[in-house]
């Protein structure tokens, strides 16, 4: 079972209203069949979210970034109304050359050959492997609130595991995540939400109504549990063999970060980043992991200025 919705359905309490101007679509890749939605003119620009929510993060950005760009907001395979396949012994169904295979497919299918991209948290993480793994499809790059996995693995003391505590957490096999968070899939929502942001006031009910509608399926907790568990099994080994090749990032790479989250506390973003790209710009927003929901203002003049600075 896919856990998702079958091609073409449409469902009340989805988030349509929050972007209006948009249509929704859904796109079968060769792996799994991807939710999204699609609205504005301009270059095509591609939107990952991040755990734990869907593309609906993007609310407050997307219809002000559809003044300037073709905004395509997905849900990441596993998430939100994305198709959740099962997971496999290796996790290569959850791998992120897996998902940004997934990403490549259905830009390639809304006729995109080339685009921008930006990528929050676990989007961003797809994010990398997409621009590595398809150098010729990304024009510009911005990464929001993360630094590469490599960065934080190899940065793990207590100090780092206590704030990414999630990481280990979730990667644990035997179900044993899924069933903790089964039994109250709206307290641990919840409490991720309010532990990474600062802002009150910066989930508005009709979003956090969806985050939790997709948070309560067992197949979307599972999906998710399994991108943990390849993050640190088989995307390291492909990050780590990419490092040893010399992979770099080659197009402009924008990072943006919270100024009030634990990568500000732990990392040099810019830094970071730098290791692996040839061309870094960036900036701290004034709050905490989830930029576009806290400053969507300053979000979409950041964005905007840099990929607008291809055109």
């Amino acid at each position: 079972m896919s856990g998702g919705p079958g091609p073409g359905t449409d469902r009340k309490g989805d988030g349509q209203a929050m972007f209006q101007g948009f249509t929704r679509r859904r796109i079968a890749t060769s792996g799994a069949e991807i939710n999204l939605r699609v609205g504005g003119e301009g270059p095509p620009l591609l939107l990952l979210h991040g755990f734990p929510q869907s593309h609906v993060c993007w609310h407050r950005v997307a219809p002000e970034l559809a003044r300037s760009f073709t905004v395509v907001a997905t849900d990441l395979r596993g998430y939100g109304d994305s198709a959740k396949p099962p997971d496999d012994a290796d996790h290569v169904a959850y791998s992120k050359r897996a998902m940004a295979r997934d990403q490549v497919e259905v830009m390639s299918a809304l006729g995109f050959n080339a685009f921008f991209l930006a990528g929050h948290d676990r989007g961003g993480r797809v994010a990398q492997r997409l621009v590595l793994d398809h150098g010729e499809r990304v024009l510009r790059l911005a990464m929001l609130d993360i630094v590469p996995t490599l960065s934080v693995v190899e940065a793990m003391d207590l100090s780092v595991a206590t704030d990414f505590y999630h990481w280990l957490f979730l990667s644990q096999p035997g179900g044993l995540p899924e069933h903790f968070i089964g039994f109250d899939p709206d307290f641990f929502l919840r409490r991720q939400l309010a532990t990474w942001g600062a802002t009150e006031g910066a989930f508005v009910p009709d979003a956090f109504a969806e985050y939790q509608r997709c948070f309560r399926n067992p197949a979307a907790i599972a999906a998710m549990c399994a991108d943990y568990r390849a993050a640190l099994t088989i995307d390291l080994s492909h990050d780590r063999a990419g490092r040893e090749a010399g992979e770099r990032i080659g197009c402009p790479l924008l990072a943006l970060w919270a100024r009030h989250g634990v990568m500000a506390r732990h990392f040099d973003v810019l830094q970071c980043w730098r290791e692996v790209a040839d061309a870094v710009y960036g900036e701290a927003i004034d709050c905490g992991h989830f930029l576009a929901e806290e400053q969507p203002e300053a979000t979409v003049a950041a964005l905007t200025d840099f990929f607008n600075a291809a055109c």
